[in-house]
């Protein structure tokens, strides 16, 4: 999952907000460098990974991506996840997006020792609504692009805009049967929840 199916799943109070985001930020063990209800969210984060890593649904998904793009399939599904929560925001969530992705921002804004990495990116997170904008599908090309920077070989990514358009009905589909499972996992999953 990419960083908005991570922040709905991992609790809405401060702490929670940031360790969701934290955990593709900080590596390793956690030893008490963060509050307590951030690292439950961190770890929480960490479980949401193994279980979607595991999941004979997202096998499914990812099996329909071609041979060529496989080792990065798992990227361009937790992107393409992100577009579909964003866009069927209503069924999975009691406020409307605007408003939760605005709370983000303002933890975000407020918090002042995010992890270096995050830290660098926040602030065009908040200013270009990076959350919200998962909405509309054609802005995966550019946050595939942006992807792409990162990695040693980006040329595989080349074309996924491509594949997701032509996957877009099955693998939507994927995720309205994945999504409820991971939220009642994540739901049951985190002690410090409300």
């Amino acid at each position: 999952m990419n960083y908005l199916a991570h922040l709905h799943l991992g609790g809405q109070r401060p702490g929670q907000l940031l360790g969701s985001l934290y955990g593709d930020f900080v590596k390793g063990r956690l030893q008490g460098q963060f509050a307590p209800e951030v690292e439950a969210a961190i770890q929480l984060h960490r479980r949401i990974d193994v279980f979607t890593d595991r999941h004979p649904l997202v096998d499914i998904a990812l099996g329909r991506f071609c041979a060529t793009r496989r080792r990065y399939a798992g990227i361009v599904l937790d992107v393409f996840f992100d577009h579909c929560l964003a866009r069927d925001w209503t069924l999975y969530a009691d406020r409307p997006l605007k408003v939760f992705t605005a709370d983000v921002y303002r933890v975000l804004s407020q918090e002042q020792q995010l992890p270096e990495r995050l830290a660098q990116i926040a602030p065009h997170m908040v200013a270009n609504d990076w959350l919200g904008s998962y909405r509309e599908f054609e802005v995966l090309e550019q946050v595939l692009r942006g992807i792409s920077r990162r990695l040693t070989r980006p040329e595989e990514l080349a074309g996924a805009m491509t594949e997701l358009r032509r996957l877009y009905e099955p693998l939507s589909e994927d995720f309205s049967l994945f999504y409820p499972q991971l939220q009642d996992f994540a739901q049951n999953s985190d002690p410090l929840k409300i």
